[in-house]
């Protein structure tokens, strides 16, 4: 069976980023994810963090177009 949920640990790592900056991520609607379990654990769908990553790319795109314009 293949892996379809990720903690936010492995998305820590996936972006290289701090515990806090996934939580952040979560918090803010940024990175949909579900709580399970008892003690309420996040836990992220691959399919939405790759959509995270898809929006990520494509705003940096748009921020390289801008600065592109401007200079």
């Amino acid at each position: 069976m293949e892996l379809q949920f990720i903690t936010l640990n492995d998305v820590r790592g996936v972006l290289n980023i701090s515990a806090a900056q996934a939580y952040s991520l979560v918090r803010s609607g940024e990175l949909r994810a579900i709580r399970v379990g008892g003690r309420g654990q996040w836990r992220v769908e691959l399919t939405e963090l790759n959509a995270y990553i898809d929006r990520a790319y494509r705003a940096a795109e748009a921020a390289i177009v801008d600065e592109t314009a401007t200079t």
